[in-house]
Parts: C-alpha cells; sequence; structure tokens
C-alpha cells in the first residue's frame, strides 16, 4: 500500500528503525507536511493528525527504512523506460509497492537523436513527477566487447560536442551518464560529463587498472553494475571492480538478484566497498511481471524463470525489485542495517541527493518503507518534492 506524506502530520511509531547505518527498537518518526520533523524512543509520543502504529501493520518485529533509491533500472511492470512517460509511469507505480520511492531513468543505447528526445522528455517527466530523479544514459559510448544488452550497431565513440548535445538535452536533469574510459574519447568525455554537474560512471568497458585509475582521477564516481560487462578480477590484472574498491570516491552498483552476482561476491563487495555499495535493480520491463517475449533498447529479449536474455545469450537486465535485492542481501551475510543503507543513503549521495533523501534524519524528505520481519513490504510512504 502506497501512501504520500507531503500534506499534513504523520506520525510513525512502534517500530525497529533502520537508519543511518543503525537499528533503533520502539522508535518513532514524526513527518510534517513531507519532510521528518522530528525522531524519538518509546510511548511518549507527539501529536499528529495521522498516527500509525506499524506494529499492528506489520507485525512484531515490524521494519521502517527510509525510502529506497534506484539509480540504475529499465522499466516494469510490462513497461519499459525507453517507451515514453506512460510506460515509465506505469513502471514505477509497481516499484514505487516494492518500495522504490524516488528513481533515475536509466536508458539503453539508442541513436543520439533518439537518446536526446528520451533525455528531453524526461527532464519534462521531472517537472511534474517528484518520484523522478532524472536521466540514466547507459549508453551509447560503451566497449563493443562488452556490450551486453546494447545494440552494436549504435555503439559509438564520444565526442565532446555529442556528449554536451545529451546533457544539454536534459537541462539539468541527466544525472549520471556510463562511459567506457578506454576507448577513443572516454577519459575526456568522463570530464565533460562531471564539468556538466552530472555524474560520471565507468562501465560495460575492457579498461585495466591503469585506465580505470586515470577514470576516477579525471572524476568518474561511479562504477555501473559492478563485475558485469567488465574486465575481470585477474591475479595479476586486478581489473575495474577492485581498483574501484580501493578508491573511496567510488561508489560501486550492484545487481544482488542472485544471478548477476553469486552471494558469496555480493558478501565480497560490501566487505571490500563499506558504505560505499548501491543495491540497484538494473530492472528491464519483465520486472514484476511473467516470464516470455519483452524488447529492449530495440533488442528481443526472453525472459525464462526470471532471467532476461537477448538472443545472444547476454543477460539482458534483471527482474528484480529492491526489497528482494535487500532480502537477498542480507540472505547473503550482509548486515541489515549496510544492506538498508545500499539501498538509501548511499545511492542518494552517489547522485548529488544525499541531503534531502536517504534518511529518516529531521529536515530530510518523509520517504519511508515498512517492511515486516520477513522484510517484506507491507506499506510506503512519499514525502515532498526534492529541491533540486
Amino acid at each position: 500500500m502506497t501512501h504520500s506524506s507531503a500534506e499534513g502530520s504523520l506520525l510513525l511509531h512502534s517500530a525497529r528503525l533502520v537508519n543511518d547505518g543503525f537499528i533503533v527498537d520502539d522508535a518513532w518518526v514524526l513527518i510534517e507536511n513531507g519532510r521528518v520533523a522530528e525522531l524519538g524512543v518509546g510511548r511518549d509520543l507527539p501529536d499528529a493528525g495521522t498516527v500509525v502504529d506499524v506494529s499492528e501493520l506489520a507485525g512484531p518485529g515490524a521494519i521502517l527504512t527510509p525510502g529506497f533509491i534506484d539509480i540504475h533500472g529499465h522499466g516494469g511492470a510490462g513497461a519499459a523506460f525507453d517507451d515514453g512517460i506512460a510506460a515509465i509511469r506505469t513502471a514505477r507505480d509497481m516499484h514505487r509497492s516494492r518500495g522504490t520511492t524516488r528513481a533515475v531513468v536509466s536508458l539503453v543505447t539508442g541513436s543520439l537523436d533518439a537518446l536526446e528526445a528520451r533525455v528531453a522528455e524526461i527532464a519534462d517527466l521531472r517537472e511534474t513527477d517528484a518520484d523522478i530523479l532524472g536521466s540514466h544514459l547507459e549508453g551509447p559510448f560503451l566497449d563493443p566487447g562488452h556490450k551486453g544488452a546494447h545494440d552494436p550497431e549504435l555503439l559509438r565513440d564520444p565526442t565532446a560536442d555529442d556528449v554536451q548535445r545529451l546533457l544539454d538535452a536534459g537541462r539539468g536533469t541527466v544525472r549520471q551518464m556510463t562511459i567506457a574510459p578506454e576507448i577513443p574519447g572516454g577519459l575526456e568525455a568522463l570530464r565533460v560529463v562531471v564539468a556538466s554537474g552530472a555524474v560520471a560512471a565507468v562501465g560495460h568497458t575492457d579498461a585495466d587498472d591503469d585506465v580505470v585509475r586515470a577514470a576516477f582521477d579525471a572524476g568518474a564516481t561511479i562504477l555501473t553494475h559492478a563485475f558485469n560487462a567488465m574486465r575481470p578480477i585477474h591475479h595479476r590484472d586486478p581489473g575495474p571492480v577492485l581498483t574501484a574498491a580501493a578508491d573511496h570516491r567510488v561508489t560501486l552498483e550492484a545487481i544482488v538478484d542472485n544471478i548477476h552476482l553469486h552471494p558469496h561476491v555480493t558478501k565480497l563487495l560490501f566487505d571490500e566497498a563499506p558504505g560505499r555499495v548501491a543495491l540497484i535493480t538494473d530492472s528491464m520491463a519483465a520486472a514484476g511481471s511473467v516470464d516470455g517475449e519483452y524488447s529492449l533498447g530495440g533488442l528481443r529479449v526472453t525472459v525464462r524463470d526470471g532471467v532476461a536474455r537477448v538472443d545472444s545469450g547476454s543477460i539482458a537486465g534483471s527482474t528484480l525489485t529492491q526489497d528482494a535485492a535487500l532480502r537477498n542481501a542480507v540472505a547473503a551475510g550482509v548486515p541489515l542495517s549496510e544492506a538498508v543503507r545500499a539501498l538509501t543513503e548511499t545511492p542518494a549521495a552517489a547522485i548529488g541527493f544525499g541531503e534531502e533523501l536517504g534518511s529518516l534524519r529531521p529536515g530530510m524528505l518523509g520517504d519511508a518503507v515498512l517492511l515486516d520481519a520477513d522484510l517484506r513490504v507491507v506499506s510506503v510512504w512519499t514525502g515532498a518534492r526534492p529541491a533540486r
């Protein structure tokens, strides 16, 4: 069940609050006009217009967290983010019901004309739909040898003009752009992205340790879906993942669906980069839907047993939702507080929203997720519009 906390006052009490890396029992949160006003513990409760005993809704062990933030997803509920405003809203409705209160809209590789139009459309949507944080261009500036589910005919080397064209189309709402730094023009393209105020990400890449270091020194601060579509770890060639894990400037995205990453690898990421893992979905249209035939960026995708693949056999995104990612991370041995941080505080900070999203501290937006003791979503509240 989803609700708005943007008007009036709302008191959520009798919760096990998981927030900012800590767990507090018998906690309460007061939200006024869509922003957190006060936190407390115990039964001495402030007055509020709406009072909710969350233990009555979710049962013993009811857990309250900040709203989840997905900085990398492509669709859900049978709808792809590349297919326009109605499709974006359809997919977002489903993901919101699974706890994802805010999201970046990720676009797969297309022609420059098509991507320019889509980014502009998302910029328009940003003005009307407060849960849309902006866009993420995952292509077309990728290594063909690590293309994944991107159309190889549309991949291209970046020029500063092409990168700027896409950034300008977003009118300040392009939050992230993934680039393979080793391709001609790659490092300069990263610098252009950073200079614009967007976040540069390294991904779909064959870059070695030296080039990845250069990319991070050029300002890149995200590693796109760690381990997937990149050079693997080797004992004489550490590759992007270990280089990113050793660099405290970098956030590592992780698709924790037990398909893209083995649970042991999930635990390894959290151990090697504490506080810097962002649990993303990389979800395509089949998330929250059924097996069958779908399309992703013009490529045919077949989903069987919840696994999406293009005809070449490459994995084509996921059918993951963030609540499932939470359960999978905890089952892999990640402490609950750290798994929640990876859905909230870390992704918010990675794209520049750390002052408003990702925590239930006073002054933050009143986005909250109620889960039962089995980490199943019971209710979701979405607060005010972000300032930026």
